[in-house]
């Protein structure tokens, strides 16, 4: 398997993560912010092995990229092209979304987006 990480694995950085789901997680949508969340909190577990790790990083890297398929300033689709990526990532590390991620996942949502 190769070292090398993908162009999405290195554009992913905490800050960048935060800032797009920060700026656009009314636009995106509940659903969006969710299962990104549900990736970013696995990838801070300490039993999600590097490969998934990986994965994830680089679904959420196209998520904070502004060059991607469909615009995310494209109103109604702009998003569905992260959305579909996303569920990819979340279908290849299934096993690592536990109780625990989606507890914190829910605790930001309703910080966000109230009850």
């Amino acid at each position: 398997m190769s070292e090398e990480k993908s162009a999405f694995e290195q554009a992913y950085s905490d800050e960048g993560f935060w800032d797009k789901l920060v700026r656009y997680a009314k636009t995106a949508g509940k659903e969006l912010v969710e299962k990104a969340l549900w990736l970013y909190y696995a990838s801070q577990q300490p039993a999600t092995p590097l490969w998934a790790k990986g994965v994830i990083y680089g679904a959420l890297g196209y998520f904070i990229l502004p060059v991607d398929a469909i615009p995310d300033v494209m109103p109604g689709v702009g998003f569905t092209d992260d959305l579909g990526i996303i569920a990819a990532a979340l279908g290849t590390v299934a096993m690592y979304i536990d109780d625990e991620v989606k507890r914190l996942a829910t605790q930001k949502l309703r910080d966000w987006f109230g009850d």
